[in-house]
């Protein structure tokens, strides 16, 4: 399609964060398809939980926080979570009608005329009054370089690829990540692979007892100052720890959790450290983590010298226009709940405070 079609808003992802502003829109009178427009490059509903591993049962997800409007109840925890979120957001999307168009890739986002934003997309272009970037991060996974790397003779592959633990049958596998996605891929692991082994840049910090909405509040804190300086977000996750819980403790019991740090270069063979340690190994699996998805945003020039957007709430401080939910302290899912409901609130004042104008 070569026409460029006009809406008021654009909301960029349908995962947890897009879907609850998708709704918040929704619930405060503007119209899909109308008035705003969802659009998903994934190829069905679920958000990047429709990418995870199947050995990822609901059971094993840590706070999985309903959508507003609508609760996830019934569901069975020994399911792949893939299934059962991919049908609670599919569900979702039908009860509320928020008509999400997919697969969509949305390619860059620029400036149009009349104070309009252009999205510009595999589905042709769209002008819009104002935008909500809930792209999250799970198409940009990070991949550490280490001297050496390219040498290699085994298989890398990174948390993004992971399929499950029986692929690794046998075989010597080193884990590299001190987060949940590197704790749950050693403990699955170790009874199929030959050997494991562990390794971290910063110790692993374990937390003790219940994550109440005072410790919760503080580490959204310390993301948020982050954002607010304009630096790239990191984790919520990173700053909270992660929690001892009965797989935990039996993983620390058993030595599969334990840490190594991390290593200095990569071998044909497997990977070594500067004081002559050496690990064989058929796998490295780089549990790193992921940057946010917001490359399609450069032509508006937002990012700081940091190398981050830097963010006030919701809204891009460069640009009041756009709004980005899922990025840094609203990376969580509770977070992105109430960064959609922000989003919005914000978005209408803005549209308020102006006349359309004619794109």
């Amino acid at each position: 399609m070569n026409h460029t079609r006009e809406v008021e808003v654009v909301v960029i992802g349908a995962g947890q964060a897009g879907l609850a502003a998708a709704h918040h829109l929704r619930r405060t009178g503007f119209e899909p398809e109308r008035d705003f427009v969802v659009l998903d490059h994934s190829p069905g509903p679920g958000g990047a939980w429709q990418f995870r591993w199947p050995s990822l049962t609901y059971g094993k997800v840590h706070g999985m926080h309903a959508l507003p409007g609508m609760e996830l109840t019934g569901a069975d925890p020994a399911r792949p979570s893939a299934e059962v979120i991919g049908e609670y957001f599919a569900a979702y999307e039908e009860t509320f009608d928020l008509r999400v168009r997919r697969p969509v890739d949305v390619r860059a986002v620029r400036e149009g005329t009349g104070g309009r934003l252009v999205v510009e997309t595999s589905d042709g272009a769209w002008s819009t009054r104002a935008l909500i970037n809930a792209t999250g991060t799970w198409d940009r996974p990070f991949w550490p370089r280490y001297p050496g790397q390219e040498t290699f003779r085994g298989r890398q592959l990174h948390t993004a690829r992971y399929a499950g633990p029986e692929e690794f049958a046998g075989q010597r596998v080193v884990v590299v990540g001190g987060g949940a996605s590197g704790t749950q891929h050693l403990l699955e692991l170790a009874p199929y692979a030959a050997a494991t082994t562990w390794v971290t840049r910063r110790p692993p910090v374990f937390r003790e007892g219940p994550f109440d909405e005072n410790a919760g509040r503080a580490a959204v804190a310390l993301v948020e100052e982050r954002v607010r300086r304009g630096l790239p977000p990191k984790s919520v996750v990173s700053v909270t720890g992660l929690p001892l819980n009965d797989a935990i403790r039996a993983g620390l019991e058993s030595g599969v959790l334990d840490r190594l740090p991390m290593f200095d270069r990569i071998t044909e063979e497997g990977v070594e450290w500067a004081d002559g340690r050496r690990v064989a190994a058929d796998v490295i699996l780089w549990a790193t983590g992921f940057r946010p998805v917001i490359d399609h945003l450069a032509p508006l020039r937002l990012r700081e010298a940091g190398g981050g957007i830097r963010v006030e709430g919701t809204r891009a401080v460069a640009d009041p226009r756009v709004h980005l939910v899922g990025y840094g302290p609203s990376a969580s899912t509770i977070g992105a709940n109430r960064a959609g409901r922000a989003a919005v609130r914000d978005i209408r004042r803005l549209l308020a405070e102006q006349e359309p104008v004619a794109a």
